[in-house]
């Protein structure tokens, strides 16, 4: 995509707000401890993001990203930020940068934005916030232990320059009539120009535009095998907006479900591990910004397929209703074994139970587990 493929290496490479960016060099340079932390505030799409990043990059930081949602509870936000406020000397030279903090407040606000602003108060590394909007109520905390800085919607001469800039590199051309179409629908928002530019130019619609219609899940992956061509499959893949792990969910129990051959499964499932695989290093190392990759390696699964049709479980419903009766007895048992073995409920059904399940099927620790977990099962039979 043109907003990736043209989005600014250094801070001088930015287009408009030049005060509020010389404000922010400014502050990153004076910054000592006790500093106030900044909060950057502005519309989506102008660079306050890009600014917090190649302001890391500049200056030597290693940049720690977090959104909105990895920091809405007390538990969470101290399990990803103590260690970095605790060791600094350890980890390097940190930076912390939390987008779209004005999200942490609502239902799903579990003391996430007090602890934050605890932290906020006695910072030891420079810390910026980002916000769409700080004019809220529920803002207000956050913004007595900040220094605001405020960006402003990229004016049209600007983004004049700038598209026309692009336009060249690209070798390729807009009438006057699209220019000018695209400038004012974008209002001010340059990711947005960028990508409708090389929607006009290409005929793709990127994923961030809204000409898409949103598709529920069923009906994409029915329709996505089913399309007549690759771009018709691309359009509808990127009309899935549906939560990542649960796209990916879909496609695999859809593609093991079906009657495919060996050859043709092995191929789908190398794809799905791939994209499996890009989702767990999201999550591992909170790079958010790596999912815009996630379709990319989803799309390569096309092809015009009607053998495959969505199914929501890859399990038989012998074996989910199994699941359903013994998940309860299960549940009860792992709660006792794994105190006797001092592990965490869900690491004993993750690591012991089916080793422990293995051993039963294979009749290889059948005396030993009656000897010890005899007592117990028969107590889980008696409550049962």
């Amino acid at each position: 995509m043109w907003s990736e493929k043209y989005r600014p290496r250094t801070i001088s490479e930015m287009v408009g707000n030049e005060e509020s960016r010389s404000e922010i060099m400014e502050w990153v340079a004076k910054w000592k401890k006790g500093t106030k932390p900044l909060l950057l505030v502005g519309p989506p799409g102008i660079g306050k993001t890009t600014i917090a990043f190649l302001i890391a990059k500049q200056f030597g930081y290693d940049m720690i990203g977090l959104n909105a949602s990895d920091v809405r509870s007390k538990s969470r936000i101290n399990e990803i930020l103590t260690p970095v406020l605790g060791n600094v000397s350890v980890l390097g030279t940190p930076m912390i940068f939390v987008d779209e903090v004005d999200g942490i407040h609502g239902r799903g606000d579990y003391g996430g934005a007090a602890a934050l602003v605890e932290i906020l108060k006695e910072s030891t590394v420079p810390i910026i916030l980002a916000a769409n909007n700080d004019t809220l109520e529920k803002m207000k905390n956050i913004k007595k232990t900040v220094k605001t800085i405020s960006f402003k919607k990229i004016p049209p001469r600007l983004l004049r320059v700038y598209l026309e800039n692009i336009l060249k590199k690209e070798n390729t051309k807009l009438s006057p009539g699209s220019l000018i179409k695209v400038i004012d629908k974008s209002r001010g928002d340059i990711r947005s120009m960028i990508n409708l530019a090389q929607s006009f130019v290409t005929g793709f619609n990127p994923q961030t535009e809204n000409s898409f219609e949103t598709i529920n899940v069923e009906d994409g992956i029915n329709s996505f095998f089913k399309s007549n061509s690759f771009e018709e499959a691309r359009i509808i893949l990127y009309s899935m907006q549906i939560d990542p792990r649960e796209k990916i969910n879909a496609f695999y129990s859809s593609i093991v479900t079906s009657n495919l051959d060996n050859t043709t499964m092995a191929k789908y499932l190398e794809i799905i591990s791939k994209a499996d695989m890009l989702y767990g290093k999201i999550i591992r190392t909170q790079n958010w910004r790596l999912l815009r990759y996630l379709n990319d390696i989803l799309i390569t699964l096309y092809q015009n397929d009607n053998r495959i049709r969505y199914t929501k479980y890859n399990l038989s419903w012998p074996l989910l209703n199994r699941i359903r009766w013994d998940g309860a007895k299960l549940k009860s048992l792992s709660l006792l074994i794994s105190k006797k073995l001092h592990l965490s409920s869900s690491a004993f059904v993750t690591l012991g139970l089916p080793y422990v399940l293995f051993c039963m099927k294979n009749k290889t620790i059948e005396l030993e587990l009656q000897e010890t977990f005899g007592d117990v099962l028969e107590k889980e039979m008696e409550q049962i």
